[in-house]
């Protein structure tokens, strides 16, 4: 698989295919919260932060998926959910992590999720998942993230596992 990086300064010019890849990860899910309308704010929200960094997945001259975030600001955490107090230093929030569904179940996931961490200078990572997708959480954890605990961050969102896992390094 091909790897592609991109920072903020390149978010304008990638901005379509993260929604493209994003309708067609949930080309059948009826909820206004997974529209391309309401995803795009996040991509926008995300991606207008200095220190967002992306990693695309390529294969057979298609896009597979990708994963993005950035830096929290010092203290900073997910809306909705209080900071645990193990997790000290600093924290990379990966926002997103989307495989198109033909490549799904094939480790392209895991491979994208690493090539974004790998140039992460951070103390610990952490994500939210939808906690009515318990395979989903339990791919993470088998990634050695940890469950530190539940958040709805908007009234419109679902509820979410708040995980984080320590990067170590060296």
């Amino acid at each position: 698989m091909d790897l592609k990086r991109y920072t903020h300064a390149d978010a304008r010019d990638v901005r379509s295919l993260l929604l493209d890849i994003h309708d067609e990860a949930y080309a059948n899910d009826p909820n206004p919260f997974y529209s391309r309308e309401r995803f795009s704010y996040f991509v926008d929200l995300w991606s207008s932060r200095e220190n967002w960094q992306c990693v695309s997945g390529w294969e057979d001259g298609g896009p597979v998926g990708y994963a993005y975030g950035s830096m929290l600001k010092p203290g900073g955490w997910w809306k909705g959910h209080h900071r645990p107090a193990r997790t000290r230093g600093s924290v990379f929030a990966l926002s997103e992590l989307m495989v198109v569904p033909q490549w799904r179940g094939t480790g392209r996931a895991k491979q994208i999720h690493d090539a974004l961490l790998e140039s992460v200078e951070a103390d610990f990572v952490t994500l939210l998942v939808d906690s009515a997708h318990h395979k989903v959480q339990e791919l993470y954890e088998s990634w050695e993230y940890n469950k530190a605990g539940e958040a709805k961050p908007s009234d419109d969102s679902p509820l979410y596992a708040v995980m984080a896992k320590e990067l170590k390094r060296g």
